[in-house]
């Protein structure tokens, strides 16, 4: 059974032009996966470069974080994530305009309910085009608790 997912606009706070997801393809307690269409009309190719246009690497990075938030705002809704860190960031190959980006997001630890670890890979089609352990920290009044209904993940 294939359970359709809500559009990242409807779960994460972020809005055009500083969305980088178009949809959600998995959602689970372990991870998610999206995906991005970097159509050759984004506003950041007229200058990034215009001779050879290429998604920049932070947007790369800040689409695997979108993919993070959605993970925890999907198991809370009321939760917010903000990114904390960007470790162990390697890119190896280009994004151009015209392709789709996969984004994928593995929890690693859920540290005292407030924070989450997770190792984000970027793929297009088989290639893997970046990679990035992110640390997201839930907003005050909020917590990882419920989101992860695991409280031995907890370190």
């Amino acid at each position: 059974m294939t359970i359709l997912l809500p559009l990242p606009s409807q779960v994460l706070p972020h809005k055009p032009p500083f969305l980088f997801l178009d949809r959600c393809l998995e959602c689970t307690e372990e991870g998610a996966i999206a995906e991005k269409y970097f159509g050759p009309e984004e506003p950041f190719f007229q200058g990034h470069f215009p001779d050879w246009p290429l998604v920049p690497g932070v947007i790369l990075i800040e689409s695997m974080a979108q993919t993070l938030a959605y993970w925890a705002a999907f198991k809370r809704p009321d939760l917010r994530l903000l990114l904390a860190g960007v470790e162990d960031c390697k890119f190896r190959r280009a994004v151009q305009p015209g392709q789709t980006v996969r984004f994928s997001v593995q929890l690693e630890r859920v540290v005292l309910s407030k924070a989450v670890v997770g190792l984000g890979v970027a793929h297009v089609g088989r290639v893997k085009v970046a990679k990035a352990r992110l640390t997201g920290f839930a907003l005050p009044g909020s917590s990882l608790q419920t989101a992860t209904e695991s409280p031995s993940a907890e370190q």
